[in-house]
């Protein structure tokens, strides 16, 4: 058989096959389109790949901005109703990112600029951040790498990319790599293209271009999102949300809020840490009243503290099958599998397993995502 081989040149030739049988003429082109790919990847591909036997013995680490919460690359959402905090969170981690500081008891790794896009209510995150920074001067020498950017931005465009890799990068030349991107609100980056946020498709659009500033940049974004009017049932609008972030947390309680992670990737579910607010005074204004401000107190407040919501009645029924999916552990179960476990529990039709699936459901108690089941809690 005649056997093609690479020159230096990349040209092809062919040498004799000892064994001068009959020709292979298949597998003499497919040997050289594997040598001819071979050659292909020193060029200059619109696309980049990686084999896996290149990769070695470790796999890829993940880099941590704040350990077990975010990392560089990822998204994020962060839901809570109006008045839940989630915006006075948000700065906190900016200014935590941006200082170099341990978070709630999760320990920075790594620091870098902070660009946070304030689609509302600008003026209150600049005296947030100002509170914190007034309160850490002393440590920090009064500066932190944090630029805030006010006004709409319309991520439905694909066009804005380019404007907010361009603004990164002007903010990233006074002195600090950017590696965390802050997004308030995510609702807001829909309604500024036209968009609706119950459409999947809208939200669709929004995450291909959160995804294409990532690529460009290498850094965190952090969405910052309302809950719907059953706060149990997760993020207002379409649940396209839940699918394309890598962790979603979600803020709760009264005066004891508690941050729990409901939906990673790859990190456990269930609370991070609870935590107050207090009121931050920077002086007085003309007429001599205080200037205030609410933001995360630092204290530490144990998730054990936090007062549980009174528990929710359930039928027979549903206890059963709330008790099942909780035995299921975090892999939850497929539809079809509940049904089954249910049958053997003594509920026997599938209308039976319809009602007490929604009504748990409807309760705040679980969530259904791609096909399976799983507690909320």
């Amino acid at each position: 058989m005649n056997i093609p081989k690479l020159r230096d040149d990349g040209l092809a030739v062919v040498q004799n096959d000892p064994f001068d049988g009959a020709s292979d003429y298949k597998a003499e082109n497919a040997t050289l389109d594997r040598l001819v790919v071979q050659k292909d990847r020193g060029r200059d591909l619109r696309f980049k790949y990686q084999m896996l036997h290149e990769i070695g013995d470790s796999p890829p680490k993940k880099r941590w901005l704040i350990k077990n919460v975010v990392a560089l690359g990822e998204t994020s959402a962060w839901i809570a109703p109006p008045g839940g905090l989630k915006s006075a969170l948000l700065a906190e981690l900016s200014f935590c990112v941006a200082a170099q500081r341990d978070w709630h008891g999760y320990k920075s790794k790594n620091s870098g600029g902070v660009v946070y896009f304030a689609l509302e209510r600008a003026d209150l995150v600049k005296r947030r951040l100002r509170a914190y920074l007034v309160r850490s001067s002393d440590d920090i020498g009064g500066i932190a790498p944090i630029a805030i950017v006010p006004g709409m931005v319309d991520l439905m465009n694909a066009a804005t990319v380019k404007d907010v890799v361009a603004l990164i990068r002007a903010i990233e030349e006074e002195g600090e790599l950017v590696y965390l991107v802050v997004f308030d609100t995510f609702a807001k980056l829909i309604a500024a293209g036209g968009g609706d946020e119950n459409l999947a498709k809208d939200q669709g659009r929004v995450f291909a271009n959160v995804q294409r500033i990532k690529d460009a940049v290498g850094c965190h974004v952090a969405l910052i999102g309302h809950t719907g009017k059953d706060e149990g049932r997760g993020a207002r609008g379409s649940n396209a949300l839940l699918g394309d972030v890598d962790v979603m947390v979600t803020v709760s309680g009264d005066e004891i809020k508690t941050a729990t992670v409901t939906k990673a990737n790859d990190m456990p579910e269930g609370p991070l840490f609870s935590f107050k607010s207090e009121i931050h005074e920077f002086g007085t204004d003309e007429d001599g009243d205080p200037i205030t401000v609410n933001i995360v107190n630092g204290d530490e407040v144990s998730v054990q503290s936090a007062p549980k919501p009174s528990e929710p009645k359930l039928s027979t029924n549903q206890r059963v099958m709330y008790r099942l999916l909780v035995e299921a552990g975090s892999g939850g179960l497929a539809t079809e599998e509940w049904n089954e476990f249910a049958k053997e529990n003594g509920i026997t039709t599938k209308q039976r397993h319809y009602e007490a699936r929604m009504a748990l459901k409807d309760k705040g108690l679980v969530r259904e995502y791609a096909g399976r089941w799983k507690c909320s809690g």
